[in-house]
C-alpha cells in the first residue's frame, strides 16, 4: 500500500506474519528508499500519524521507526515544520563514479596487495572433526572422568567469580597457572624455567606467531624442516622471511646441511621430540649439534614441543630447551593437543633476555587470556587431573594406534608401509610407488574418510607419497569401515 506523500518513489508493506516487528519493517523500508535516494535529502516526510493509518499499524510503531532513524541521523527534525531527510548524506554507493587506477604505480599497488592476501587464502583452519569422520589429525578423547572433574571445577570457579575476573590482568598470564605450567614442565620434559619466563598464549601457533613478530625482520634467513609443518610455514612465508628448506632423515633436522646452506640464518624452526610429520626424533648427536650452531651463529632455535605428552614406548628424549646452557631455545607447548583443541591455551617459555618483547608482543594481539579459564586450568592440574588424565589417554592412544596398524596391514596389504609410531598422535602409511597420496587424499574425502597427503610438505627434498592418519580420536568401530574404504579407493589407484 502506498502512502501518501510518497509519491510513486516507494512502496511500503508490512507483513504481521513476519517475525519482525512491525517499527522495524517500517524502519528497515525507509532506510532503503534513503540510501538508494528515491527519498531524495532535504524531502518532507508524511506525518506518523498519517503513516500509521495508511499502513494499518499504531502510530507507535511508526514513531518508533522515525525515532531509530532520528538517532542514526537518516532524518532531521525542525520544530513546528514536520521530519525530513538529512541533507548531509553521503550519494549512494551505486552512484559514485569509480576513479579507475591508473598508471603502473597504482597497478604495483593493487599486485602487491593481492599477492599479500593470497598467503592467507589458503589457510581456513581444520576440519570439522568428528567421529564419524576419521581421521583427522589432532582430535583428542575426554572420558567421563575428565569432564566430571572439568564441570565440578568450573562450577566452582564460576560461582566465585573472584574479583581478578573483573578487571585486566598480567598479559603474561596469572601467576597461579604459570607456577603450576612450570611445576609441570620441569617433571615431565625436564624444561630449566622459572613462572617469569612463561607466557599463556592461546596455543603452539599463537607462540610461534609471537616468536617471529619478536624475532624476524622480513628478509631473514631462517631454517624450516623439509617436510615441514603447514601452519609454520605459512607464517614465515606471511612475515616474508627467507626459508631455508633443511632435510629430515631418521635422525631428524639434518644441522649440518643447514649450516652449509645458512651458516648465519636468524633462527630454526623445529620439532624435535616428534617431526611433522615423519615422526622421527631428532638423535642426540644432532640436538648438540644445533645447539652448539645457535650458539656460535648467535641464532634462535623454537623448538615445537606437540604430542611429548604421549610416548608409548621407551623412555623419551629431554626438551632440547633442558640442554640449552646458552638461553638460545625458545619452547613451545600446548594444552590443546593433550585435553582438547576447543581449549585455546598453551605456552610459551622465552629466554630471560626476550621475556619483556614477547610479553609486549603478547599483550599488543589480545592483551591478555581469559582469566577464568586459567584459573579452571591452573586447578584441574594443582589437583593432579591433568597427569591422570594423560597416563589414562596414552594407553587409550596407544591400544587404538595398534589396532588402526593392524587394520591398515590387513585391509590395505602391500599397497602401504606402516609402522606403529613411538609417539604422538598420527601416523604416516606410505604408499606404493606409483600411487598419488594427493589423489587418494582428494578422493577419500569424498567418500568421508580425511587422510592428509605428506608429498606437498615437502618444499626442496624429494618428496614421499604417504598419507598420515590421526588415530587419537577414533574408536575401532570408527576405523573399521573407514580402512575399507580406504582399501578400496587405494586398489582402484
Amino acid at each position: 500500500m502506498k502512502a501518501p506523500g510518497w509519491g510513486d518513489l516507494y512502496a511500503w508493506r508490512v507483513d504481521r506474519d513476519d517475525s519482525t516487528p512491525l517499527f522495524r519493517q517500517i524502519y528497515l523500508q525507509v532506510r532503503s528508499a534513503i540510501l538508494s535516494q528515491a527519498l531524495r535529502p532535504g524531502s518532507k516526510l508524511p506525518s506518523t500519524r498519517e503513516v500509521a493509518s495508511q499502513l494499518g499499524v499504531a502510530r507507535a510503531s511508526v514513531v518508533s521507526a522515525y525515532e531509530q532513524l532520528l538517532a542514526e541521523g537518516y532524518l532531521s527534525g525542525k520544530v513546528g515544520s514536520g521530519t525530513y531527510i538529512s541533507s548531509d548524506l553521503p550519494e549512494p554507493m551505486e552512484r559514485r563514479v569509480r576513479r579507475p587506477a591508473v598508471g603502473p604505480a597504482a597497478a604495483a599497488r593493487q599486485i602487491r596487495l593481492e599477492a599479500r592476501a593470497q598467503i592467507f587464502e589458503s589457510f581456513d583452519g581444520p576440519d570439522v572433526q568428528s567421529e564419524a569422520l576419521p581421521f583427522n589429525l589432532g582430535r583428542s578423547r575426554v572420558d567421563s572422568r575428565t569432564v566430571e572433574a572439568w564441570r565440578r571445577i568450573g562450577r566452582r570457579e564460576f560461582r566465585s567469580l573472584s574479583s581478578i575476573h573483573l578487571g585486566y590482568s598480567e598479559a603474561r598470564g596469572l601467576i597461579e597457572l604459570r607456577q603450576t605450567i612450570c611445576d609441570y614442565l620441569r617433571a615431565a620434559r625436564a624444561v630449566s624455567c622459572e613462572p617469569e619466563q612463561i607466557l599463556v598464549t592461546a596455543g603452539t601457533q599463537h607462540a610461534i606467531d609471537i616468536a617471529i613478530r619478536v624475532l624476524l625482520s622480513p628478509g631473514d634467513q631462517v631454517w624450516v624442516e623439509d617436510p615441514c609443518y603447514p601452519m609454520t610455514y605459512g607464517a614465515l612465508a606471511a612475515a616474508k622471511v627467507k626459508r631455508n628448506h633443511i632435510p629430515v632423515d631418521a635422525q631428524g633436522l639434518d644441522v649440518a646441511v643447514g649450516v652449509r646452506r645458512a651458516p648465519n640464518a636468524r633462527a630454526v624452526f623445529v620439532t624435535p621430540s616428534h617431526q611433522f610429520p615423519l615422526g622421527v626424533v631428532l638423535s642426540m648427536p644432532r640436538r648438540l649439534e644445533l645447539l652448539a650452531w645457535a650458539q656460535d651463529a648467535d641464532a634462535w632455535i623454537i623448538e615445537d614441543d606437540y604430542h611429548s605428552e604421549f610416548q608409548y614406548s621407551g623412555r623419551p628424549l629431554a626438551s632440547l630447551q633442558g640442554l640449552d646452557d646458552a638461553n638460545r631455545v625458545i619452547y613451545v607447548g600446548t594444552l590443546n593437543k593433550i585435553l582438547f583443541p576447543g581449549l585455546r591455551m598453551g605456552h610459551v617459555v622465552a629466554p630471560p633476555s626476550l621475556v619483556q618483547a614477547f610479553v609486549g608482543a603478547r599483550c599488543l594481539m589480545d592483551r591478555q587470556p581469559s582469566t577464568l579459564h586459567q584459573m579452571l586450568i591452573a586447578e584441574f592440574m594443582r589437583q593432579g587431573y591433568l597427569a591422570a588424565h594423560i597416563r589414562r589417554m596414552r594407553l587409550l592412544y596407544r591400544d587404538q594406534r595398534d589396532f588402526l596398524v593392524a587394520e591398515l596391514t590387513r585391509r590395505v596389504g602391500t599397497n602401504v608401509t606402516v609402522q606403529a609410531p613411538p609417539q604422538g598422535m598420527h601416523l604416516v602409511a606410505y604408499l606404493r610407488d606409483g600411487l598419488s597420496d594427493i589423489h587418494v587424499e582428494q578422493v577419500a574425502r569424498e567418500h568421508g574418510v580425511i587422510v592428509q597427503a605428506i608429498s606437498p610438505l615437502y618444499k626442496a627434498a624429494p618428496g614421499r607419497s604417504g598419507l598420515m592418519l590421526g588415530f587419537s580420536g577414533y574408536s575401532p568401530d570408527a576405523m573399521i569401515p573407514a580402512v575399507e574404504r580406504l582399501a578400496r579407493i587405494v586398489r582402484k589407484q
